[in-house]
Parts: C-alpha cells; sequence; structure tokens
C-alpha cells in the first residue's frame, strides 16, 4: 500500500460535486486507486475510486468536456427466487 500527498491538489468532478483530491491511496495492482477529495459545496470529505470522479474541465488544457459519472446499477438485495437458485 501506499499513500502520496497531492501537491498541488487536483480539481476533480465527484458524484457528490466538485472538489478537491487531495490525497491518493495505491492498495496494488487488484484494487482500483482511491482518491480522497475535499468538497467545494460543503468541505466533506469523500474517498472515491477511479471510476467514480473526472477531471475538471481546463480550456488551457484542452479539456472543454468531462463526461458526468453515471453509477452502475447495483444488483438486487433481493434473494433470488427458488426456481432460480443453481445447486
Amino acid at each position: 500500500m501506499s499513500i502520496l500527498q497531492l501537491n498541488p491538489a487536483i480539481p476533480v468532478v465527484t458524484p457528490k460535486g466538485d472538489g478537491y483530491a487531495h490525497v491518493l491511496i495505491d492498495y496494488g495492482a487488484e484494487f482500483n486507486l482511491l482518491w480522497v477529495v475535499f468538497l467545494d459545496d460543503s468541505g466533506e470529505c469523500w474517498t472515491y475510486d477511479n471510476s467514480q470522479i473526472r477531471a475538471q474541465k481546463n480550456v488551457t488544457m484542452g479539456r472543454t468536456f468531462v463526461s458526468m459519472h453515471k453509477p452502475s446499477l447495483a444488483p438486487s438485495a433481493e434473494p433470488a427466487a427458488r426456481s432460480e437458485i443453481v445447486r
């Protein structure tokens, strides 16, 4: 595991709004990177994996469009019907 403090912090777009990523956590090859982000509006601190965040727009760098995060549908919490259970 490695932890990297980002200096300067990176402006990102998250599912909860814009913020700045200050820390990057890497658990290794089998895991997504984790980004520790402080949100602009509330000051809350959240941790997101790579699939959940995007870099903010930056016209100077030619990044004029940022795709919005679309959460994947979570599997149903309801148990499968008896006919669907494979034994």
